[in-house]
């Protein structure tokens, strides 16, 4: 009876997508969401939107999503979490995290340039098999399949050089979204997680190195969405600076 109770409870899984201002894109990931949710068998789920500060139609748009399906699909919970100010993906991802029930804890862009279903993937071929570990995807992995840009994969480059000389990090791709947590760890982790921008990922996984959590980077499908926020000078910038502001912190 105890082993059934474990193995129950491993398939209890939250996803955080933070946005900002994505009206324009809610649509296509509603559409993901609700194909992933036709497929997710005995998952019991819940989706958690931080909507970090947006001034656009994001937040109606999510509420009457939410209000359509809540008994579309069974065994789960989609919630909102918004607030005023835009403050950041680190900070939107964080309160995700916090505010999640259940054991494991996806973290997924709303772009979906990874769709959800990368997760089933890799519980299916059983690469998520430790809850002590933290499992990162890598566009870097030989075995993933990406569609980028060319200049983001330069510049994508160019800050893990930062990263891998500033903090010895040997991890491939600290940057991509898509990542999977167990909460016996993550929560504990990010209640101390200070950074609020992008580099709050870089920030996580010096805080998991420290606490001797293992990161195992997986191979994943990665495929370029337009409509990204991201600007990649003066974001590519202030993530330098606060790099240096984590390594003066670390």
């Amino acid at each position: 009876m105890k082993e059934l109770k474990k193995k129950f409870k491993l398939n209890r899984t939250s996803i955080i997508i933070a946005l900002y201002n994505e009206e324009l894109r809610l649509d296509y990931c509603f559409n993901v969401i609700k194909k992933f949710l036709r497929k997710k068998g005995k998952l019991f789920l819940e989706i958690i939107f931080v909507d970090d500060g947006s001034n656009d139609m994001s937040k109606k748009k999510i509420l009457n999503f939410i209000n359509k399906n809540k008994k579309n699909f069974l065994n789960t919970k989609i919630k909102l979490i918004s607030y005023k100010k835009n403050i950041g993906k680190g900070y939107a991802i964080k309160r995700g995290i916090l505010t999640s029930r259940y054991e494991w804890i996806v973290t997924c862009d709303l772009d979906m340039s990874v769709l959800p279903d990368q997760f089933l993937i890799w519980k299916k071929k059983k690469f998520i098999n430790n809850n002590k570990y933290a499992y990162f995807g890598s566009r870097e992995n030989k075995n993933s399949v990406v569609r980028a840009l060319f200049i983001r994969r330069m510049v994508g480059f160019i800050l893990h050089l930062f990263v891998l000389v500033l903090f010895n990090v040997k991890i491939s791709d600290t940057q991509c979204g898509f990542k999977v947590f167990h909460s016996n760890y993550i929560k504990k982790i990010f209640k101390k997680i200070k950074m609020k921008g992008y580099v709050y990922d870089v920030e996580v996984v010096l805080a998991l190195k420290k606490r001797g959590i293992q990161i195992v980077e997986l191979p994943l499908t990665w495929i370029h969405r337009e409509g990204s926020k991201v600007n990649l000078i003066s974001d590519s910038v202030k993530f330098f600076f606060d790099l240096i502001i984590l390594k003066i912190r670390y």
